[in-house]
């Protein structure tokens, strides 16, 4: 190839170039996005755990969401209230005081407590259980299965399968919702971080079919009812049930209960 050919070829690969940067230039600022400082601000004050424990695709979306004014500054379950008194200086908006929450299994058949109508082998998967005769192994279809199918779904290491039954780490859990998303039995609740008295079951049977399976399941005998003084326990179908906004930790409730269905948490 002589010299002008050479010449040639490098003028012409520098006008396509050329042409192709103007081209890339001009397309830059025909379909430019605006973005808004407001939500890059927010963006940058999410923790960025992308878990979805807002109801929002990620953080991102979430973002999106507050800058609008779709979404209130402590929406973010994982931030707590630090990030939602960020992001209000951001918004310009009062954040408020949030309740910082936790997942609580409610339940306590461990295998101690439990009995099994017959040994299971198949699939380590909770939500494999629902084919399986009686829901499951354990007497008590309510209680926790034992197989870990929240504990995969939760993002930040915080709930464990003991002897049986999932417990939460109340101090790593950022009440993100997924193991209550996983859980089929719906055992997983998320309550108040300062809760002092949970009922640490989930079984609606009467109070015969419960002692049949379980030695510490709420029987509905309304025994905590009669003795809260604040009127914070309520029996629903044969469960008892604790309002945490009326109860003042008083603790009556879990001396008189004869099941020990209501603990400390």
């Amino acid at each position: 190839m002589d010299i002008m050919g050479i010449v040639m070829a490098t003028v012409v690969v520098a006008a396509v170039g050329l042409l192709i940067g103007l081209f890339l230039g001009f397309a830059g600022i025909k379909f430019r996005v605006e973005v808004d400082e407001k939500e890059e601000a927010v963006l940058n004050a999410l923790p960025g755990n992308n878990c979805g424990g807002c109801g929002f695709p990620g953080c991102s979306g979430l973002a999106a969401a507050i800058a609008k004014g779709e979404a209130a500054v402590g929406t973010c379950p994982v931030g707590g209230d630090v990030v939602a008194k960020h992001i209000a200086q951001i918004m310009g908006v009062e954040a408020g005081d949030a309740v910082k929450k936790v997942a609580y299994v409610k339940c306590q058949g461990d295998c101690d407590k439990t009995k099994q109508d017959y040994d299971y082998t198949g699939a380590k998967d909770c939500n494999m259980l629902s084919f399986v005769p009686n829901g499951g192994p354990k007497t008590c279809n309510y209680g926790c299965l034992g197989f870990g199918s929240c504990v995969k779904a939760c993002p930040f290491d915080a709930i464990h399968v003991m002897d049986g039954v999932a417990v939460v780490d109340k101090e790593a859990c950022k009440a993100c919702g997924k193991c209550v998303e996983a859980c089929p039995k719906h055992l997983i609740e998320l309550i108040p971080y300062d809760a002092r008295y949970v009922v640490a079951c989930s079984s609606k049977d009467k109070g015969p079919a419960v002692m049949k399976g379980c030695s510490v399941g709420c029987i509905g005998c309304s025994l905590c009812v009669k003795n809260c003084p604040n009127g914070a326990v309520t029996v629903e179908s044969f469960l008892s049930r604790i309002d945490q906004e009326k109860c003042v930790g008083c603790g009556a409730c879990m001396e008189k209960c004869p099941k020990k269905s209501i603990v400390e948490h």
